[in-house]
């Protein structure tokens, strides 16, 4: 899977990792970006960087009626970046029902909406050669952080349903992949001190994996020690977690 000459949709690409994954693809020489933000003038200095390659494109992944405007004015797509997330709730017992809601909004059904609304322009580009969803999840979706509780859940949700969705679009050349990510040095988790790696290179990491087929994508040190032990043993994951709050 190549960056250069694809069609590239990165969803939430206003700030952090999403801003990083445009100029990232920008770079990798993507022929176009669709950058997606529910206020497209919160992208202005990001599309002045290439006005000829980077398409400001209105989407919010909550509401239906916009994701299908922005997948009918992006017919060209090739390759979607499921990057919007929100960190709304925290200690699944504490957070509200509204807060956990709000994770799940975004976080998992806004990938599914996402997803189907940008099915068919991947299903002509998988008949032509090849696309890809490539789905921002966590290493929160391996393993539950009990301080980020109801967050963890929608990112395992969102984990279990790229499994799904690479199994159904297999047959239709479209590739999907999972990125884990650890602590990313955004405003998301700011506030959290922790060791962060920078957007820029989670994006550049995200985009290498990409390119050299990886499903399970790790961008970062933390990401790839947990990947690697969730690999040999689920379990220790899950007490290595229960110890992060």
């Amino acid at each position: 899977m190549n960056i250069r000459d694809n069609v590239i949709l990165v969803t939430g690409a206003n700030r952090g990792l999403g801003r990083a994954l445009v100029l990232a693809s920008l770079e990798a020489g993507a022929k176009r970006i669709y950058a997606g933000a529910r206020d497209p003038k919160q992208l202005e200095a990001l599309v002045a960087t290439a006005p000829d390659r980077i398409v400001p494109l209105a989407l919010d992944v909550t509401d239906t009626t916009t994701l299908e405007a922005a997948a009918a004015r992006a017919t060209d797509v090739t390759m979607v970046f499921n990057n919007a997330g929100v960190l709304a709730s925290f200690d699944a017992l504490t957070s509200t029902t509204e807060e956990i809601a709000r994770d799940l909004a975004i976080n998992f059904y806004g990938l599914v909406n996402t997803t189907k609304a940008f099915l068919p322009a991947l299903e002509r580009a998988g008949a032509n050669g090849g696309a890809a969803f490539v789905n921002v999840l966590s290493v929160a979706s391996l393993g539950n952080v009990p301080g980020l509780g109801g967050y963890s859940a929608s990112k395992a949700a969102a984990f279990s349903v790229t499994q799904g969705f690479r199994a159904r679009l297999a047959g239709k050349g479209i590739r999907v992949f999972g990125v884990f990510p650890g602590p990313i040095d955004t405003d998301m988790v700011r506030e959290i001190e922790m060791a962060k790696t920078s957007p820029a290179d989670v994006a550049n990491a995200i985009l290498d994996g990409v390119q050299q087929g990886i499903e399970d994508i790790s961008p970062d040190p933390v990401s790839r020690d947990v990947v690697a032990l969730w690999k040999r043993d689920p379990k220790a994951v899950e007490r290595q977690m229960a110890t992060m709050g």
